[in-house]
């Protein structure tokens, strides 16, 4: 029978087969991650440690994602990004199989659960680079930033899920199995990838190596000020805010708030509020992009503050919920400021930089919680985690092209290098034919 031609799509034109199957497994491992992350806490408090402990082992997986992105994002640039994806994920799999054990087995050592922690930082610096270049890929036209904030919106409601879900999960059967779960996950969101399709990217032009590549990368990272110096802001931002949720948020649970449940649900509030702020960026499609996301950078200090304080579940979940919307805010508009700045084939490795100088400083910031706790105490060292955040936020806002980088609605045509014939129209036709043929370089 034929289908009527009033009868709806199933789904909207821009939602195509990979951008479907990338959400998928975004929801996939963001339900398994976000418990895990609880989980390794736990499972090294649980071993006896203490918050230095739980430092080391979060700076553990985050030092070799540093190492790494640089040659991930250019990797994913030449290889096909599925490919790197799947075997990203399939590291992230073993890894977290063989924490579950040790957890479930008995009492891990510390260099155990650090190792393996390692060795999940090494996938995801090989994932991250190629998976952003590949969502951005995926989707072109008017649409990308709702297209962004849809795929953002699953994504974050899934982390909702899984930080909840692991907060009590960990409570009511212990962190091993909710690693367990987060390595079926990895396996289960890599066979997802594994059917994406990269025919729509043109083969790389043979020539040139993996220096020339980080080279090429680097000078189109270094020549746009707002990239550089939103990623330098970010590379404190993410630094205090993650020895504040990774080192000192399960200590305050822990001491002041009752445990891993509370704190599930305090993470739990924050993933709410992304999903919130992702729905929020259906519909709103600020003008200025950077100046509007980096304006809602300025609540990620909340959540230091409420547990410096600190303030009882309720009210720490609530501030939690606000961070999560700004914090949206800002994620779709870099996304869609990148996917329409930035060429098709140099996402990956313009996003590696990005990744590099937003997780550089993570390792030091961790390591570093434990002894800043003994030197300052938790409060004041919990302060400065939000008065950084503040500071560094304000001073992004003097870069001229962070407050009037606007949207476009067309696209800006990528220049051609085309050898130029003296009153030749047809090379100029040329010329401006081949700059506008690539739809989806830009947005």
């Amino acid at each position: 029978m034929t289908t009527p031609a009033h009868a709806p799509r199933r789904r909207p034109s821009w939602a195509g087969r990979n951008y479907t199957l990338l959400t998928a497994a975004a929801i996939v491992t963001n339900l398994g991650s976000h418990g895990a992350l609880i989980a390794a806490a736990f499972a090294v408090l649980d071993a006896g440690g203490d918050s230095g402990d739980v430092g080391l082992v979060a700076a553990a997986r985050t030092l070799p994602l540093v190492l790494f992105l640089l040659i991930g994002g250019a990797v994913a640039d030449r290889l096909p990004r599925h490919h790197v994806m799947v075997a990203a994920n399939a590291l992230n799999c073993v890894s977290q199989a063989a924490f579950a054990v040790l957890v479930i087995a008995g009492e891990p050592r510390l260099w155990q659960m650090m190792l393996l922690t390692g060795l999940g930082g090494v996938g995801q610096a090989f994932f991250g680079p190629a998976a952003e270049g590949m969502l951005m890929s995926s989707v072109s036209g008017e649409q990308v930033s709702r297209a962004f904030a849809l795929y953002r919106m699953a994504m974050q409601g899934a982390g909702l899920g899984g930080a909840a879900l692991g907060g009590l999960m960990v409570a009511a059967i212990g962190p091993g199995w909710v690693l367990a779960v987060d390595a079926a996950a990895f396996a289960l969101a890599g066979a997802l990838r594994s059917f994406l399709d990269v025919s729509h990217i043109p083969e790389r032009a043979p020539g040139g190596g993996l220096l020339a590549d980080l080279r090429d990368g680097w000078r189109e990272f270094t020549g746009r000020p707002w990239l550089w110096s939103i990623v330098a802001q970010f590379s404190v931002v993410v630094a205090v805010v993650g020895a504040a949720e990774s080192v000192f948020g399960p200590l305050v649970a822990r001491d002041e708030l009752g445990g891993a449940g509370p704190w599930g649900l305090a993470l739990g509030a924050f993933g709410a509020g992304t999903v919130g702020g992702a729905v929020l960026m259906t519909r709103w499609k600020p003008r200025r992009l950077l100046l509007a996301g980096t304006v809602c950078v300025f609540p990620l200090a909340a959540p230091s503050a409420a547990l410096a304080v600190p303030l009882p579940v309720a009210g720490l979940a609530a501030v939690m919920f606000v961070s999560g919307v700004a914090i949206e805010v800002f994620g779709v508009s870099w996304m869609t400021a990148m996917h329409q700045e930035i060429p098709e084939e140099k996402l990956s490795r313009v996003s590696a930089y990005d990744w590099f100088g937003s997780v550089a400083m993570v390792p030091l910031a961790t390591a570093l919680a434990g002894p800043a706790e003994s030197a300052f105490g938790r409060g004041p060292s919990l302060w400065g985690c939000a008065v950084l955040v503040v500071l560094v936020t304000a001073a992004v806002l003097f870069v001229p092209d962070v407050r009037n980088l606007t949207r476009r609605t067309t696209k800006v045509p990528v220049p051609v290098p085309t050898p130029r014939v003296e009153g030749s129209t047809e090379a100029i036709a040329s010329t401006s034919a081949d700059a506008e043929a690539p739809v989806g370089r830009r947005g």
